[in-house]
């Protein structure tokens, strides 16, 4: 029976931040949660060896082309909306054959979108590509 009522004793200390008992092994006070013991850095740090012999270059010698994309003049699309617009011409011109036909029934987005199209494409660089 006196086996069972002992309780093993541990060492205590003091935190430093809060002053209330720990024991000695802690670095994490349990009750303010501030480190009170600097933790032990491993005595070798690991090495770390890099070989990398990557030797890719890049040969592409055209860096502007878009894939899949086919290049539009610029001038001939702000022509066609500027003169054609409420038709829906530019959109053609473009291969927006649902935009072009959407143009054509309200009339340019009426009016509204032919101006922002005129807008738009005079801010692109020749040729674009769509």
């Amino acid at each position: 029976m006196e086996t069972e009522n002992k309780t093993i004793q541990t060492e205590m200390k003091f935190c430093k931040h809060c002053g209330e008992k720990i024991e000695k092994d802690v670095v994490v006070c349990t009750h303010c949660g501030k480190q009170v013991e600097v933790l032990e850095q491993s005595a070798a740090q690991p090495q770390v060896v890099i070989n990398n012999s990557n030797m890719n270059t890049n040969t592409n010698t055209n860096v502007n082309a878009v894939v899949g994309g086919k290049a539009k003049n610029k001038w001939v699309a702000f022509c066609l909306c500027l003169f054609l617009g409420w038709l829906g011409a530019h959109k053609f011109y473009e291969g927006k054959a649902g935009m072009g036909i959407l143009y054509l029934f309200t009339c340019g987005l009426f009016g509204i979108g032919v101006i922002i199209d005129l807008i738009v494409i005079l801010t692109k660089p020749n040729p674009y590509y769509v």
